[in-house]
């Protein structure tokens, strides 16, 4: 099984030692290592250059509302070529689509410095369109213009109304908040110019990335900070300025929790609640609202990052600034942790998986052996069944995903893995014996995916596990992180193989469709691999491997039961009846909106109304008895900082309709074997 974690090893690094960055050089070694291992690597031709061509102005200029038609023509010589300069190893292209970029966004600074001293009128009987497409390019600076001054308007608009639902107060004071607004909207403008500006070194990483994900969504191009970033997504122990920080509902950044123990907690200043306002790291100063939000997530999870100054805005208005160090701390966010569940027949177990983290960089413990630590110590407690919860579990490390699913698999093959070789190698729980032979539910939703998907697969194959929720993420596929050279300051990210069910069969494409599907509110706009143009194809494998599958003579009847609970649920029918209102806003265009304050207002409102009833469904408490396991009660007798944790978990848990209805289920179980 070492060879999961050994092949990152695989090729020497004399070949690709380099001491300066040269972009050329970069892309050449990507290539080649796509070329050799990756699991269906493309030719480099004509369908390459069009796709990254596109794909590199899109990510550049999402909304096409930075670039104008005339500069796309001069570039698009170059959208045939691209190819052509890869075999070259000639990146001068690239210099042409900087200047250009710069440009636009120069320009971006000139016309809204222009509009802001410019007569605004604050009402117009032109209308504005939103679409979940990109608009087509502005034909010249003049329609450019035009639409940054209507974008503006709606935003005063749009701020003035949400100030108050009190629509006759905004009238009679319309000018006064207008004219405010006008600021604030200017000013917001002006500073988001920032998140825009890249430097010649980010810009060249985009493409190397767009030139990337022309092989499949999960190949990439990683700098050193990308890397740490990455692994500090699948570790149980980070570095870390011992803050947990996130974004409010008006883009606002505020700490949720300070690490006791951590730099942060030694300043005896930062409280939860403060806003962070900017970050300064190598006299390179970073204002929250104007920095990409990328910039300040490298700073903050990254390990090339170790110390950093802070400016904090308390709740009293107080403003101060603190100098932190990183140091290496249990991520107890990515962590995983169990409950019990009571209810009126049984006390089911609930183990929540939050990744699959091993000992990667700072690692210092793995996700199987700690959930074979929760299960220890809910069996303690004498449970009448588990639930495995890997909802929004984006994967991490397959070896842990193999240990995890030997826990509850008494020895056997668990999938097939297939290289671009077509050479296929049966991945098998080598262990006898299980932690735990009782009932057993896994949760899965849309952001279950990779080693997710490979545990529940095997549950689902073997029938050792009931799996509810929504149809998984769908992706089948296996990455390495390669050094591209000797410095260790660039990497690839490298699909090098797809696993197979036992059956043959992939969820790669198409997810995992559970035994019983549970509403859910945005599942339909879940980002799946389907939605990826360059996603790898479903397809099977002949497969020959003896398993033993499971009976559950109970299994239809328990399906049965829940669909029949879930077609009767209040909250079920409340999750649909919402989805019926969202479904629609993303998937067609909105209607155009006329630019005054009525409509302006009249959209605010509707569109409040309905998130205000999302929040209300989403913080619904409901009819769940959570306690912990008697080994944490103990454990966490003395520390506050994890009795809060716990209270936060204890909360969400509870606000859970799907851990409600995988809970009935498990009590059912229990009511049929009676």
């Amino acid at each position: 099984m070492n060879r999961f974690l050994l092949c990152i090893g695989l090729f020497p690094l004399f070949l690709f030692g380099q001491k300066e960055k040269n972009t050329c050089e970069t892309l050449s070694r990507i290539n080649l290592l796509i070329q050799e291992y990756h699991y269906k690597a493309k030719p480099i031709d004509d369908s390459l250059s069009v796709y990254v061509f596109k794909t590199f102005l899109s990510r550049l200029d999402e909304e096409n509302r930075l670039f104008i038609e005339p500069e796309i023509k001069a570039l698009e010589k170059h959208e045939l070529k691209i190819d052509d300069y890869l075999k070259e190893k000639n990146c001068n292209f690239l210099d042409d689509f900087y200047i250009a970029y710069s440009k636009t966004v120069t320009r971006y600074k000139t016309l809204l410095e222009t509009l802001k001293n410019e007569p605004f009128p604050l009402s117009s009987a032109e209308k504005v369109q939103f679409s979940k497409d990109a608009f087509p390019y502005a034909k010249d600076e003049a329609e450019l213009k035009h639409l940054y001054k209507k974008r503006i308007l709606f935003n005063i608009l749009r701020d003035v109304a949400e100030l108050s639902t009190n629509k006759d107060s905004l009238t009679a004071n319309f000018e006064t908040l207008a004219t405010n607004s006008k600021t604030k909207v200017f000013d917001k403008s002006e500073c988001k110019i920032r998140s825009y500006e890249l430097t010649k070194e980010e810009f060249n990483s985009s493409f190397l990335s767009a030139f990337c994900s022309y092989f499949d969504p999960h190949t990439d191009y990683f700098s050193q900070s990308d890397k740490s970033s990455f692994y500090s997504t699948v570790s149980s122990d980070n570095l870390t300025f011992g803050l947990y920080i996130s974004m409010t509902e008006k883009d606002e950044m505020t700490v949720d929790e300070v690490l006791p123990g951590s730099s942060a907690y030694f300043t005896e200043k930062i409280d939860k609640g403060d806003q962070l306002l900017k970050v300064k790291h190598k006299g390179e100063e970073y204002e929250i609202a104007c920095s990409s939000m990328k910039k300040i997530d490298e700073i903050i999870t990254s390990n090339e990052y170790k110390t950093a100054d802070f400016t904090f805005r308390k709740k009293s208005g107080e403003i101060y600034s603190v100098r932190l160090n990183k140091k290496v701390m249990k991520d107890y966010q990515n962590n995983v942790f169990s409950f019990k569940i009571k209810t009126d027949n049984a006390t089911i177990g609930y183990v929540r998986i939050p990744s699959f983290y091993a000992t990667f960089e700072n690692g210092k413990s793995s996700a199987s052996n700690d959930v074979a630590k929760e299960v220890y110590k809910l069996q303690e407690d004498h449970i009448d069944g588990i639930i495995i919860d890997v909802q929004n579990n984006g994967g991490g490390s397959m070896e842990e995903a193999i240990k995890l699913s030997g826990l509850f698999i008494d020895f056997g093959p668990l999938a097939v893995m297939n290289n671009n070789k077509n050479k296929k190698e049966i991945l098998k729980d080598m262990r006898r014996g299980t932690i735990y032979d009782g009932p057993m539910l896994v949760m899965v939703n849309g952001f279950s995916a990779s080693a997710s998907e490979f545990f529940a697969n095997a549950m689902q194959d073997y029938n050792r596990a009931i799996l509810v929720g929504n149809r998984t993420l769908g992706k089948a596929s296996m990455q390495r992180i390669y050094p591209l050279d000797d410095d260790n300051q660039e990497f690839l990210k490298l699909t090098l193989e797809k696993f197979y069910r036992i059956t043959g069969k992939s969820n790669q494409y198409t997810g995992i469709i559970p035994d019983i599907e549970i509403p859910l509110l945005f599942d339909k706009q879940m980002p799946r691999e389907d939605s990826n143009k360059t996603a790898l194809p479903n397809d099977e494998i002949s497969v020959v491997a003896k398993y033993n599958r499971l009976k559950n003579d109970h299994k239809d009847d328990l399906i049965a039961l829940s669909q029949k609970r879930i077609e009767q649920s209040k909250e079920a029918n409340e999750i649909k009846a919402l989805n019926n209102k969202i479904n629609p806003l993303y998937d067609n265009d909105l209607p155009p909106i006329e630019l005054n304050f009525d409509h302006v207002f009249e959209e605010v409102t509707k569109m409040n109304k309905l998130w205000k009833d999302i929040k209300i469904l989403n913080e619904k408490e409901l009819n769940i008895t959570v306690e912990q396991n008697s080994i944490d009660i103990e454990g966490q007798k003395y520390d506050d900082y994890l009795k809060s944790f716990t209270t936060e978990r204890v909360k969400n848990i509870k606000q859970n309709y799907h851990i409600l209805e995988a809970v009935n289920i498990l009590a059912d179980t229990k009511k049929l074997k009676s």
